[in-house]
Parts: C-alpha cells; sequence; structure tokens
C-alpha cells in the first residue's frame, strides 16, 4: 500500500536526519586513509545492526578500507532483489572540518566534506527503510546494501563484488548525489585512467646539452597532441592532471611521468582510444616511452530497463509534488557504471541535492531531504 495513503502516520523528521548526516560527516573519510575510512565502517555497520540487517565485512586489500554489505532477512533467497550501492569515502583530508570546509547549517544548507558526495544519499537510503520499519512495513523485494570505500579511486577492491552483487539483482539504485538542481542519472561516461613514462638520456645543462635526451620535453609534446584528441561533439575527453619529472634545474632529465584521464560515451570510443593511447610512439627515437592503463568503469548508457525504473521513480515522485528529471549523461563516474555496464536496471543520482562536490564549498540542501526521502521509501514499498 502506497505511504502517502494511510492518515496519521508519522513524519519524515527532517531534523532527526540532519543530526544523524552531521554525525556522518564529523567522521573524516579520505579514501587514502584505511583507518579513518574503517572508522565510518564501524558507524555504518552499527546502524545497519540496528535495523535488523545481516552484516557481511570484507577487509580490505591493497591497503583500502573494509567493504560493508547489509542484506535484509530475505535476501539470501533466490528472489532477484533491490541492490543500493553507496560509498563512504571521502577526497578530502583529515581537518578539513576544522577548517577549510567547518560543519555548519547556513539557512537550508548544511556544510562539510564529503557531505553531499555523498554521506547525506547513503544515509537517506537507509533512513528510508528505517522509516518503513517505523510503520510496521517493508519492502516487496528483497534488499542489499554495499558501502563501498574507494570508490572515489574507481572502486578497484570493491569492483567484484559489486558486479557479483548486481548480478543477483533485479534493480539497482545509486545514491550519489543529484545533479543540476535534483536530476537523476541515467547513463555516464566511462573513466580511463593512463600513465605515460618516458626515458631519455641525462647531461648537464650547461656544459653538455648537447648530448641530453629530455624526457620533460618529449612527454610535452605528447601531452598537447593528447589533449588535443578530445571531441566535444563526441563526448570525449582527455587531460593531463598529474605530472613529474626531472632532478635538477641544471640536469637535462632523464625520466617524466604524466597521469592522463579519458571520459568516453561508448565503448567504441573507448576501445579506439584505449588503442590510441597505448601506441603512442616517441618523437625522439633517444627517448623510449611506455603507456600503462585502461578504462577502469566502463561507460552505460540509459537501457530500456532503465528507462522503465526513470518512469516508475518520476511518476512515483509526482504524487507528492516532486518533478523529477534526468540528465542526459555525465562525465564523472560512480560504481552505477558497473551495474549500468552489465545491463541491470540502474538508477543513479538518488541522493541528496547540494553543490560543490570535492571542493571546499561542499553542502547539502535541507530542503531536498523530505521529497527525496519520499522518493526511496515509495521504490522500497512498490517495486517488484
Amino acid at each position: 500500500m502506497p505511504s502517502d495513503s494511510i492518515p496519521n502516520e508519522p513524519e519524515i523528521d527532517a531534523e532527526e536526519m540532519v543530526r544523524n548526516i552531521i554525525e556522518w560527516v564529523e567522521i573524516e573519510s579520505p579514501t587514502s586513509d584505511a583507518v579513518a575510512v574503517n572508522r565510518m565502517a564501524d558507524k555504518v555497520v552499527a546502524e545497519c545492526q540496528d535495523l535488523g540487517l545481516a552484516i557481511e565485512r570484507i577487509p580490505g586489500e591493497d591497503g583500502w578500507g573494509d567493504l560493508v554489505i547489509a542484506r535484509s532477512e530475505d535476501a539470501n533467497t533466490k528472489e532477484p532483489g533491490i541492490l543500493i550501492l553507496t560509498h563512504i569515502d571521502t577526497v578530502q583530508p583529515i581537518g578539513t572540518i576544522e577548517g577549510d570546509n567547518p560543519i555548519r547549517r547556513e539557512g537550508d544548507k548544511v556544510y562539510g566534506p564529503g557531505s553531499y558526495d555523498m554521506k547525506a544519499g547513503a544515509y537517506m537510503s537507509t533512513y528510508a527503510y528505517r522509516y518503513l520499519q517505523r510503520l510496521g512495513r517493508k519492502p516487496r523485494l528483497p534488499v542489499t546494501f554495499m558501502f563501498m570505500s574507494e570508490e572515489e579511486v574507481g572502486s578497484p577492491f570493491s569492483r567484484k563484488h559489486i558486479e557479483a552483487e548486481a548480478a543477483k539483482a533485479k534493480y539497482v539504485l545509486v545514491a550519489e548525489p543529484a545533479r543540476d538542481g535534483g536530476k537523476v542519472v541515467v547513463a555516464r561516461k566511462g573513466v580511463a585512467d593512463f600513465v605515460m613514462r618516458a626515458t631519455g638520456r641525462p647531461a648537464h645543462a650547461g656544459a653538455m646539452h648537447q648530448d641530453g635526451r629530455s624526457a620533460i620535453k618529449e612527454v610535452a609534446r605528447q601531452i598537447l597532441e593528447i589533449e588535443e584528441m578530445t571531441d566535444y561533439e563526441r563526448g570525449v575527453t582527455f587531460n593531463a592532471g598529474m605530472i613529474k619529472g626531472g632532478t635538477g634545474i641544471n640536469v637535462v632529465p632523464r625520466e617524466c611521468e604524466v597521469h592522463i584521464d579519458m571520459r568516453v560515451v561508448t565503448p567504441e570510443d573507448g576501445e579506439e582510444f584505449t588503442e590510441k593511447l597505448l601506441n603512442r610512439k616517441s618523437h625522439d627515437p633517444d627517448v623510449e616511452i611506455e603507456v600503462t592503463g585502461g578504462l577502469n568503469r566502463p561507460p552505460y548508457q540509459m537501457s530500456e530497463g532503465g528507462n522503465a525504473l526513470f518512469e516508475f521513480a518520476r511518476e512515483a515522485c509526482q504524487e507528492h509534488g516532486l518533478d523529477l528529471q534526468y540528465t542526459p549523461i555525465t562525465g564523472g563516474g560512480s560504481d552505477g557504471n558497473y551495474s549500468g555496464a552489465m545491463g541491470i536496471p540502474t538508477l543513479d543520482g538518488l541522493g541528496v541535492d547540494g553543490a560543490g562536490a570535492h571542493t571546499l564549498d561542499e553542502h547539502i540542501l535541507v530542503s531536498s531531504l523530505l521529497p527525496r526521502t519520499k522518493m526511496w521509501i515509495k521504490m522500497f514499498e512498490r517495486l517488484e
């Protein structure tokens, strides 16, 4: 029975949500600090145990924090259910809440690192589940929550677990933040990371300059050519984001390394441009270059099932005055890339509205909590 139809049921308490979201944000959890991320995992485990969910905590690999999976009591049946993807890692360093973006409330905005991306959305999904419990009701389908520890770097450890859980799901809901004033996400670009390393010949920059072969010079030429491959009409972009090289100002540099980000709309473009990067040739025959890397998040586009899932959510939201829209595609990646690329109906960007992801102006809009929580409640109750 739709939750809006029962009179005198308890109100969704936005102030309760704000208090608990702040508790989550207070536990700073930058991806590279596994100890800090695991403190956040402790909080999540306690929250999910209080909901009566069965907890599976998988120790992180390769220095990452732990992955937390929480399942409803019927989630071990063979019936495909709802998989909720969230993450508990953030990008800002420990101490941000004491300096550059302290937790504070200014009118409709609540500030803090990781608030928008995506602790508020992760908490919101659990609050909606708790709300149904308070009414003595439950979702029609089994529910599995996943809280990733290293989503901000592509979920290298969690990916295999995400894909395994997605393969058993009927629907995937992603609590990443809303886009562009409350829009959800139905398609995302694929994301690739590459590292180019150049090895030249060192020489004294004054006395023997002619004998040197500059690795930095070679990489500089490569960067210009690679970034010129950006094609906005095709949705293909390249960004040389980090570079290091050389040993001294008076030494022709022997080594240089650059990290390159690539975004693509289609798998075909991913294959084409990955091949182009991996097969780059050096301009200077005396400088060797090596390129490694590839796609870490496959692109996904709206499928028939994904469109049906969006229309379901849109119609449910119209009942309480939320005009749900979607952005055609976004360049940012999420764990929804994995389930979407597998063909599982995936609806992303279901978290809170706000702005400033990955910046020192990161904040959520309190006014978005009530309508978007109602959306979660209705999807839990009505998806079948």
